[in-house]
C-alpha cells in the first residue's frame, strides 16, 4: 500500500489566521470564543461563537472574486493559499491530472441564502443575484480550489456534518493509496455563524448558553452544549515517494483511517460509543498498530453531555482506562467549526506531533465521574508523540478517525 504524508498546511480560525498564530494560541491555552458581534443576538438562547475576526478575503483573491463567493469559500481559498505556499509546490506539479481536491463542507453558504432570501422578500425575484447558486453549493469550495491551483484530478465535496473535514482527509488518502492520484489538496471549511443557523442549533438545545470564558468546556460535568465556530484548514498530502523526490518537508504520515456509522439516530450518538470505537479500531488496524502505541488523541470533544460521554466510553473500550494516554479537545479554545472542525483539529494534531506538546482542554473545572480519563486539563504538557489519533463524529451517526504518525 502506498504511503501518504502531509507536506503543507494552512489555517484560518478563531485563534489564528496562520500556523504560527494558531500554534501559539494552542500552546498558551488561549480561547477564541467571544460574544457574537455580527448581528443582534438579544433574542437568541446562545450568544457566543468562535468568530474569525478581521478576516480580509481580498488578501487572497481579487475584490470582485471575493464579492462573488460565500464566506466559507473565501476561507477555503485563504487556508489553501497558505498550504500551497507552505508545501513549496509552486511549479513542481508535473502532471495536474494526478492532483486532486477532496474537501469537507457541512452547511455551505447559509450566509448567502439568508441574505438573498431577504432580497427576495423585500425586492422580488428579479433582484436575486445570478451568482446565488454557485455561491451556496458546497462543492464550490473544491471546485474553486481546483481552478485556482490547476488540480485536474478527482474533485469532490464530502458532507458528513461535523465529520466532513476528517472524512475528506481520509478519502483523499485512499485515493493516493490506491494510485488514482499522487497529491491532494484536502481539508474543510465552514462559515455559518448566521441568525438562521444559530437559531436552529440553539432551539434544538445543542448550543451552550454560557459566557465566552466558560461556554466550551469539554468533558466537564457542567458542560451544556457546543459553541459554534467558523474557519478553514487545508492540508497538502502526497504519496511518500512523490514528496521525497521533490525534497518536500514532511509534517507526518497518515498511517490509518477509519469510517463508520452508528445507524442509530439523526442527531444523538449511540450511547455505548460502538461506532466511534469501530472507527478508531479500523484506523489502528489499517496501520497495524496496537492501541498501547498511541500517545495522544485529539478528541471530537464537543462539550455536549451526550457526545463527551459516548466518546469517553469508546476510548475506554479500545484503550482501557490508563492515564498514560493524553486526550484533549481543542474545541475548548477554537469552538466547533462543524464541517471544518476535523481539518482544523488535524492541523492541531500534526503541530502537536511536530512540537512534542499536547494542547490542553481548557475550562475544565468540575470532573465528571463518568468522564474520567486524562483530558490534559487546562495546561498543555510536553510529550513526545509518535502516534496520534484524531476523532470526528457527525449528525447522522457518521464517525471518522485518522491516525497520524511522526516521521
Amino acid at each position: 500500500m502506498r504511503r501518504v504524508v502531509i507536506t503543507g498546511m494552512g489555517i484560518i480560525c478563531s485563534i489564528g489566521k496562520n500556523l504560527s498564530e494558531f500554534w501559539e494560541s494552542l500552546e498558551s491555552g488561549r480561547s477564541g470564543i467571544d460574544w457574537i458581534d455580527t448581528f443582534d443576538v438579544t433574542q437568541f438562547g446562545s450568544k457566543v461563537a468562535g468568530q474569525v475576526k478581521d478576516f480580509d478575503p481580498v488578501a487572497f483573491m481579487g475584490k470582485k472574486e471575493a464579492k462573488r463567493n460565500a464566506r466559507f469559500v473565501q476561507m477555503a481559498v485563504a487556508s489553501a493559499c497558505q498550504a500551497y505556499d507552505d508545501s513549496g509546490l509552486d511549479g513542481k506539479i508535473s502532471n495536474p491530472e494526478r492532483a486532486g481536491v477532496v474537501y469537507g463542507v457541512g452547511l455551505g453558504g447559509m450566509d448567502v441564502i439568508e441574505d438573498q432570501h431577504s432580497v427576495l422578500m423585500e425586492k422580488g425575484p428579479s433582484r436575486i443575484s445570478p451568482f446565488l447558486i454557485p455561491m451556496t453549493i458546497a462543492n464550490m469550495a473544491p471546485g474553486l480550489l481546483a481552478i485556482r491551483f490547476m488540480f485536474k484530478g478527482t474533485n469532490f465535496t464530502v458532507s458528513t456534518a461535523c465529520a466532513s473535514g476528517t472524512n475528506a482527509i481520509g478519502e483523499a488518502t485512499r485515493l493516493i493509496r490506491n494510485g488514482i492520484i499522487d497529491i491532494a489538496m484536502t481539508g474543510g471549511s465552514e462559515a455559518t455563524i448566521t441568525p438562521l443557523a444559530l437559531a436552529g442549533f440553539s432551539n434544538m438545545t445543542a448550543l451552550s448558553r454560557g459566557n465566552p470564558e466558560n461556554a466550551s468546556r469539554p468533558f466537564d460535568r457542567e458542560r451544556d452544549g457546543f459553541v459554534m465556530a467558523e474557519g478553514s484548514a487545508t492540508l497538502i498530502i502526497e504519496e511518500y515517494g512523490h514528496a521525497l523526490k521533490r525534497g518536500a518537508k514532511i509534517y507526518g504520515e497518515i498511517a490509518g483511517y477509519g469510517s463508520t456509522d452508528d445507524a442509530f439516530h439523526i442527531t444523538s450518538p449511540e450511547e455505548s460509543g460502538d461506532g466511534a470505537y469501530r472507527a478508531m479500531k479500523m484506523a489502528l488496524e489499517e496501520a497495524e498498530l496496537d492501541p498501547s502505541e498511541v500517545d495522544y488523541i485529539n478528541a471530537h470533544g464537543t462539550s455536549t453531555p451526550l457526545n463527551d460521554l459516548m466518546e469517553t466510553r469508546a476510548i475506554k473500550r479500545l484503550f482501557g482506562s490508563s492515564n498514560g494516554l493524553n486526550i484533549s479537545s481543542t474545541k475548548s479554545m477554537v469552538g466547533h467549526a462543524l464541517g471544518a472542525a476535523g481539518a482544523i483539529e488535524s492541523v492541531a494534531t500534526l503541530l502537536a506531533i511536530q512540537n512534542s506538546f499536547v494542547p490542553p482542554t481548557i475550562n475544565y473545572s468540575i470532573p465528571d465521574p463518568e468522564c474520567n480519563l486524562n483530558y490534559t486539563p487546562n495546561s498543555g504538557v510536553d510529550r513526545k508523540i509518535n502516534y496520534a489519533l484524531k476523532n470526528s463524529f457527525g449528525f447522522g451517526g457518521h464517525n471518522a478517525s485518522l491516525l497520524f504518525k511522526k516521521l
